[in-house]
């Protein structure tokens, strides 16, 4: 998917109604999971709409190709990221470091089923490098900010490392209930243990009071 296509700019209708804004739901959460089961280019519109349960004509009327409906999951899901990012700081500021970092281990993982044709729809852009950068960059943001929220005197630089190393343990933990790295049936335990271990070792000191 070119996110410079001319066809993409023929941009997906925006419905007024309830009855409009639930059918291009049905059909955004159908196209997601096609497109996680079978990945982008291998679904088709039809399969879509079958999922959906909806008419052929009615998917169209919604989205002109399958780039609109593309371009409209993948703002989709990364709006829900970014606004879960922005909101553990807040979620952080009452957390001890091991309900934070139990918070932190299980993002992704319960984000997942809102999410799950985002690593299909990126390997499939032009710009895929810019938006993964800018994703991971305000993954960081986010959770550097609640480690702090956490630990007022955590000192940003040490906050910045801390939260390189939780993104790359969450991201871990998703492969692990994935299964797309290599586990077993107790890593996910000890990975949420280690976590745990590890922030409550450096943020612990750090609290105020």
């Amino acid at each position: 998917m070119c996110s410079t296509s001319s066809r993409t700019h023929r941009t997906a209708l925006q419905p007024q109604r309830a009855v409009g804004r639930q059918r291009v739901a049905d059909l955004l959460a159908a196209a997601s999971d096609l497109i996680a089961e079978h990945g982008y280019e291998a679904t088709t519109m039809a399969a879509i709409a079958k999922r959906a349960g909806a008419r052929i004509g009615s998917l169209y009327r919604f989205f002109p190709n399958k780039e609109a409906i593309a371009d409209t999951l993948l703002h989709q899901h990364l709006d829900i990221l970014r606004a879960a990012y922005d909101a553990l700081g807040q979620r952080a500021a009452g957390a001890t470091p091991e309900e934070l970092a139990d918070l932190l281990i299980d993002l992704l993982t319960t984000l997942y089923p809102r999410v799950k044709s985002l690593p299909a729809l990126m390997d499939v852009r032009t710009d895929r490098t810019e938006l993964s950068r800018q994703s991971r960059t305000k993954a960081l943001a986010g959770i550097s900010a609640a480690l702090v929220a956490c630990a007022p005197k955590l000192d940003r630089q040490e906050a910045d490392d801390i939260a390189t190393v939780v993104l790359n343990n969450m991201k871990t933990m998703l492969g692990m209930v994935r299964k797309t790295v290599p586990t077993s049936p107790g890593a996910p335990a000890e990975l949420r243990l280690m976590n745990r271990l590890y922030l409550a070792a450096r943020l612990t000191p750090l609290r105020s009071g």
